[in-house]
């Protein structure tokens, strides 16, 4: 029983060191910020669903993760794509913006 006792206190403590390492925030000191990535997109959805140069509500998806704005869908210009992705960027919070819009050949 002696020799079990330090590979079950070896366990625990990597159980804790894991628990305790996933609530950390990974993101360096000066980049958090105070508005939450679901306000972030809520924000940024609302703002280019207003723009009917970029098609029906919903055309571009947006995702947010450590206030880096992803954005996905089609539209029918190069014009729109870069109106778009300057609207973004001007929502509260959004450090970066990746542009994953295509633009429509007709």
């Amino acid at each position: 029983m002696s020799i079990l006792k330090p590979i079950y206190i070896l366990a625990s403590a990597s159980i804790l060191a894991g628990v305790i390492s996933g609530c950390a925030d990974t993101r360096p000191i000066g980049t958090q910020s105070a508005i939450p990535d679901a306000k972030i997109t809520a924000d940024a959805q609302a703002k280019l669903d207003q723009m009917t140069d970029l098609g029906p509500p919903g055309s571009i998806r947006v995702q947010t993760l450590a206030n880096v704005v992803y954005l996905n869908g089609v539209v029918d210009g190069g014009l729109a794509k870069r109106n778009a992705e300057s609207a973004v960027r001007q929502v509260p919070g959004v450090q970066k913006v990746v542009d994953d819009i295509d633009v429509a050949h007709k």
